[in-house]
């Protein structure tokens, strides 16, 4: 009686998790270049361990979201126009590092800013310190900037040519980190990084690959999911109420 119990909460607060999920792609419907995700589940096991002196010890009820795949399916190309708005057409990443952290991280989001960078020159000052200059360098503008094929920041002089902005890819996609918005880390079982085949396309970025429709589906089906999880609690709980009763 216990398990059913334990199977129906943890089925509520797991559907709960991945109502979340479908929540979070529905709020980014609108966002260049995010990939849609989808919860997987896994089975908990449902057989006992064995302890100290044989003992048995419960390993698990029910079912679990146990992670998050990523649709790496390529949206929809939205014409914007603008100078520093860059699509990929076809495979890859544009590689975006944060000079804080040395961090380089990987995006399909091609909507870039101009961003103004201090830069150390030959000249000495009065005290023998380097004279700084102003350097306008591609950024995703949120203090990231753009590395070209070669693996260098994007220096910009004509705010109206086209940049050489550089397109990476990896052996797979599988298992790569999400970090945040549209942003990506690979991992080592990406395989090793080389340049991307896809082509670079001005003046257009990505759209979102969120489908509307499948999402919507996928959240009722995890409403009625978690409503029928809630009832097995209930259920539960009035069968073992009545037989403890039955026992007084």
């Amino acid at each position: 009686m216990n398990q059913s119990f334990f199977i129906g909460a943890v089925g509520a607060h797991q559907q709960q998790k991945r109502m979340a999920v479908q929540g979070n792609n529905v709020a980014n419907i609108n966002t260049y270049g995010f990939k849609a995700e989808k919860g997987r589940f896994a089975a908990l096991m449902y057989d006992n361990i064995k302890g100290i002196g044989d003992t048995e010890l419960p390993s698990g009820t029910g079912a679990c979201l146990w992670a998050t795949d990523t649709d790496f399916r390529p949206g929809t190309a939205v014409s914007t126009g603008l100078a520093q708005d860059y699509m990929i057409a076809g495979d890859g990443f544009f590689a975006l590092v944060d000079l804080a952290t040395n961090e380089i991280s990987l995006t399909r989001n091609g909507s870039f800013k101009v961003a103004e960078l201090q830069r150390p020159t030959d000249e000495l000052d009065e005290y023998g310190l380097p004279v700084m200059e102003k350097v306008m360098y591609l950024s995703d503008g949120d203090g990231r900037f753009v590395l070209s094929s070669t693996g260098g920041m994007i220096e910009v002089t004509d705010h109206a040519a086209e940049q050489p902005v550089g397109i990476f890819d990896y052996m797979n996609y599988n298992g790569m980190e999400h970090v945040e918005g549209t942003r990506f880390l690979a991992v080592e079982k990406n395989g090793g990084l080389h340049l991307g085949s896809g082509t670079l396309v001005r003046g257009m970025l990505e759209a979102s690959n969120v489908d509307l429709a499948d999402e919507i589906t996928k959240v009722i089906e995890s409403q009625r999911a978690y409503s029928m999880a809630l009832k097995m609690v209930q259920t539960s709980d009035e069968i073992e109420t009545t037989i403890n009763n039955l026992r007084g």
